[in-house]
């Protein structure tokens, strides 16, 4: 079964250039080819959910988004240009929250750093943090170390310090990944109201399926070794999502079936190759 061909063409609202683009994407690290040929595209305050069996290549692509890594051929666009590198526009929420935050700084302190390094006036930044941390459900935790806080709180306040940057793109690499079932789904109704409420776009990479067709209004899949694009499916499910009315229609059932069922496919290709 070639799983290539089950790719779907991408949504576009009219003729407006996509935030992000993928035009015959290629890379090579010391030989060995890492992503082939992949295309697609990100519209403006959509989020996209990326799937895939391991060496797929998702955090590959995020880090090319990043601009942490440039193409060996093809063109990765950003507004309808090359991307040349890091942009204050684009931010990375990172899975492994205890090492992005500074362990000497408080809350409001990890906030004021990004604020510090925006040159924001220093009377403005108690509002600032103070709207963030409500932003993310940490209000009157200001005082408080990462040490003191639970894991979700640590995440959350990456979420707060990566939102004061008011980023257009926000690359989110499984960070849910490592938190416990029921913190995981308060964060995932959490980041769907921040990306409504704010209009960022959102780019997140997962291996969680039901978190995919949950978050997503586009789920992209791709297959391994090297990556290169499978599918690629538009979510239909109205918002706001809600943990257990969404994920109990027929429609979020579908999906999450069709997901699977490509992601079986992927792993069986993969060990016949």
């Amino acid at each position: 079964m070639d799983l290539s061909a089950t790719q779907v063409p991408s949504a576009t609202a009219g003729t407006a250039t996509p935030l992000v683009e993928f035009r015959n994407v290629g890379l090579r690290i010391r030989g060995q080819e890492i992503i082939r040929d992949l295309s697609f595209s990100l519209e403006r305050g959509r989020f996209a959910c990326v799937i895939g069996p391991s060496g797929c290549g998702k955090t590959t692509t995020l880090r090319l988004i990043a601009g942490l890594m440039k193409p060996t051929s093809g063109t990765v666009l950003y507004e309808g240009r090359p991307i040349a590198g890091p942009s204050r526009e684009v931010v990375v929420v990172f899975q492994d929250y205890g090492k992005a935050l500074l362990p000497w700084r408080t809350a409001a302190g990890n906030i004021a750093l990004v604020l510090e390094t925006l040159d924001v006036p220093r009377a403005e930044h108690a509002d600032r943090i103070h709207a963030l941390l409500g932003k993310v459900g940490l209000a009157g935790k200001s005082g408080l170390y990462p040490s003191e806080m639970s894991g979700g709180m640590q995440q959350r306040l990456q979420i707060a310090r990566c939102l004061a940057q008011e980023p257009r793109l926000l690359l989110m690499d499984e960070p849910f990944g490592a938190l416990d079932a029921m913190t995981r789904q308060t964060l995932q109704d959490e980041m769907q109201a921040i990306a409504a409420d704010t209009g960022t776009t959102v780019f997140f990479v997962t291996h969680d399926l039901e978190e995919a067709a949950y978050l997503g209004d586009r789920v992209i899949g791709l297959l391994p070794h090297p990556g290169r694009m499978g599918i690629a499916i538009d979510i239909p499910l109205a918002r706001p999502r809600d943990q257990l009315t969404t994920r109990s229609q027929q429609a979020f059932l579908d999906i999450r079936r069709d997901l699977f069922t490509f992601i079986k496919g992927a792993e069986a290709q993969r060990e016949h190759a």
